[in-house]
């Protein structure tokens, strides 16, 4: 499913490859029709601002949505387990559904970042992608109704998730009730993250894995996930 990887590419860190590659996103968005004109009316705008608007601005405008707002972080079991010993564990398991697929994770993201979930997921069978999806249902709309209420462009890639696998919009309570963040706020957002870092996975210096083979013609399995050996 093309679709998922083209999807995974728009929430990857914004790049000279991506900017290159919106025309073939655009194409495979619309080629591979799992989506219905209203999803890609959404996505216009997100694709429009990638390929006109300036590199250092997109690269400013994603630090303080997804790297410096804990609360729209991409990293789902952030949302759910924090740095707690059970993400850990949920990680572990995530990897072992990977591998389970017949893939090692390939990246210096981690397991449950929310682009290389999709890009694993591009190479699954549609009913199996959505039951994932449906799983991280209600992070995901979470993260809609948070980037709705700053109009971010970007609400349309959780919105078009939510359509493909039937999400509703439900957020729960302990999600819907956490206070949302202000990213221009340093010294509070300094005390949130002075918790101890996680590290897990391989070489950090690895580079980011959706930029770095953006345009490997949208291949599903080229980018988030290595075949395991």
């Amino acid at each position: 499913m093309k679709t998922l990887k083209a999807l995974s590419a728009l929430l990857s860190y914004p790049s000279e490859d991506l900017i290159e590659a919106v025309p073939e996103i655009r194409k495979v968005l619309v080629d591979e029709g799992l989506l219905g004109p209203q999803r890609l009316t959404d996505l216009a705008p997100l694709l429009n601002e990638l390929g006109s608007n300036d590199l250092y601005d997109l690269q400013e405008r994603y630090v303080l949505l997804f790297d410096r707002t804990r609360t729209l972080s991409l990293n789902l079991f952030e949302h759910i387990h924090g740095e707690n010993r059970d993400r850990g564990s949920a990680m572990v398991d995530l990897l072992e559904t990977y591998r389970a697929g017949g893939y090692d994770l390939d990246s210096s993201e981690l397991p449950d970042h929310l682009p290389v979930l999709l890009e694993f997921l591009s190479t699954r069978p549609l009913p199996e992608a959505r039951e994932m999806l449906v799983d991280a249902g209600h992070i995901i709309a979470a993260l809609a109704e948070r980037l709705g209420k700053r109009d971010s462009s970007y609400t349309a890639v959780m919105t078009t998730l939510m359509a493909l696998a039937a999400i509703d919009g439900d957020v729960p309570a302990e999600l819907a009730d956490v206070p949302d963040e202000d990213p221009e706020d340093l010294e509070a957002l300094d005390a949130v993250w002075e918790e101890a870092e996680v590290t897990f996975g391989p070489d950090p210096n690895a580079g980011c894995p959706v930029s770095r083979d953006i345009l490997a013609k949208m291949d599903p399995r080229s980018v988030a996930a290595r075949p395991a050996e």
